[in-house]
């Protein structure tokens, strides 16, 4: 991708993120988002090599609209300030996990899994967690996991890398309060991601680091796909 083209236009439409600038500026919008259509195929296919569930997906499935849904929030600038492909075997709007890149300038990220799951969807990974702690300890205490992600936890805004966007205070009802792995069962999701310089996009070599991050998260992935798909 051409990260600089990119980052460029997002930072001008954070600066003017108005109907009228935008219509006036369309073709550094439609220069940036082929580029970013292009980085999101080549995503696709090097995923496909580990993951063959994604290997049907277009680039239309795993990208979305830049006009923001202004209906329900008080930010009524019509335009978001990044671009986003989340390339996910379901679809982009299903729970099953799946892979995420976001490009936004100095928020740029890598990342893998689940978001906001519903309650009775959480309480079934909490219990498949207890039900076979050896395989999941497996999947997120392993020395790659733990240096790219790290433990539960962490603002994403703040923190160079986290798993799990979101963390109940106490433990979850109907859970035992003295699990020694508490932290895992007080996830509000099971996404981590991992913090990118804005040059990480650059080119086509970004592609082996992304896979390689998200192949260290994947079992994770698969372990809690595994109590998802029971559900959709």
């Amino acid at each position: 991708m051409q990260t600089q083209l990119i980052l460029d236009f997002l930072r001008q439409v954070a600066r003017n993120n108005d109907r009228e600038w935008f219509h006036a500026h369309k073709a550094l919008y439609d220069a940036a988002r082929a580029d970013f259509e292009k980085g999101a195929a080549q995503a696709i296919a090097r995923i496909a090599e580990f993951d063959p569930t994604v290997a049907h997906l277009t680039v239309k499935d795993v990208t979305y609209r830049f006009y923001r849904d202004t209906r329900f929030s008080p930010d009524k600038s019509p335009y978001k300030r990044h671009f986003g492909a989340y390339i996910c075997a379901r679809g982009k709007k299903s729970l099953h996990g799946g892979y995420y890149i976001h490009l936004e300038p100095g928020q740029c990220l890598v990342a893998c899994g689940s978001y906001w799951l519903p309650t009775n969807i959480l309480t079934a990974c909490r219990n498949e967690i207890m039900a076979n702690e050896e395989e999941w300890l497996r999947c997120v205490r392993n020395d790659d996991f733990l240096r790219l992600f790290g433990e539960p936890g962490g603002e994403w805004m703040e923190s160079e890398h986290g798993f799990g966007l979101e963390m109940l205070k106490t433990c979850p009802a109907g859970f035992p309060r003295d699990y020694r792995h508490i932290a895992y069962l007080r996830m509000k999701n099971y996404c981590c991601w991992r913090r990118v310089a804005d040059d990480f996009f650059e080119g086509d070599g970004w592609l082996d680091e992304a896979a390689a991050m998200m192949q260290t998260a994947k079992p994770m992935m698969d372990f809690m796909n595994a109590v998802i798909d029971d559900y959709e």
